[in-house]
């Protein structure tokens, strides 16, 4: 069997830490990258170090930004009383793709899972819960928090831990969640629009 060498092995290893990269396609990009011209290898690597340097977290949302407060938040034209609580950033992504949603977003970094190890305290809930705590008691009873995580249980889970959260301060607060269109284990990222479409126009109480 041929051996590689450390530099080539390095990267391969390196691909296959990503997520939905196996052993195969890692080392197809690895011998890709070995044979691209210098020029390219260069660029590429270049932006990752400035993806990695100048995209930062919105201080209010949580999404990504290369401000300290992102476009969505800025916009005063969004409805900053509808708050649309996604797992990750690329969630935000994927539903500002489908068109249609005006309000802001509340990226909670993942979803509550014991198994993982990952409680309430490692998610931007809290977070959540003093935006929520900030508004004034009448617009506290106009909000409506959407609750956009991955319909899995996981996702149930949290979006059940944060609405008693969110009753806690407020019992009249509108929760609701997402509704039919996404089957349960299904993640938002790898929806199509019109079924994400149809579970944002089907959302509920919870």
């Amino acid at each position: 069997m041929a051996q590689l060498s450390k530099p080539l092995l390095d990267l391969i290893g390196f691909f296959e830490r990503l997520p939905g990269i196996g052993p195969k396609t890692a080392t197809r990009l690895g011998f890709y990258l070995l044979n691209a011209p210098t020029e390219f290898v260069n660029t590429f690597a270049k932006s990752m170090t400035e993806m990695k340097n100048r995209i930062k977290k919105c201080r209010v949302c949580f999404g990504v930004s290369e401000n300290e407060t992102c476009e969505i938040c800025n916009d005063g034209k969004r409805n900053r009383l509808q708050i649309c609580v996604v797992e990750r950033a690329i969630d935000v992504v994927v539903i500002e793709n489908m068109g249609g949603y005006g309000g802001v977003y509340h990226v909670l970094g993942g979803a509550i899972n014991p198994l993982e190890h990952i409680g309430p305290d490692e998610l931007n809930i809290g977070e959540l819960v003093e935006r929520i705590r900030k508004m004034a008691k009448d617009d506290q009873e106009q909000a409506e928090i959407i609750m956009a995580t991955n319909p899995t249980m996981e996702g149930e889970a949290t979006a059940l831990y944060i609405k008693r959260r969110i009753t806690e301060i407020n019992p009249n607060i509108r929760v609701t969640r997402i509704g039919s269109g996404l089957p349960i284990g299904a993640d938002l990222e790898f929806a199509d629009q019109a079924t994400l479409n149809r579970a944002m126009e089907g959302r509920r109480g919870i």
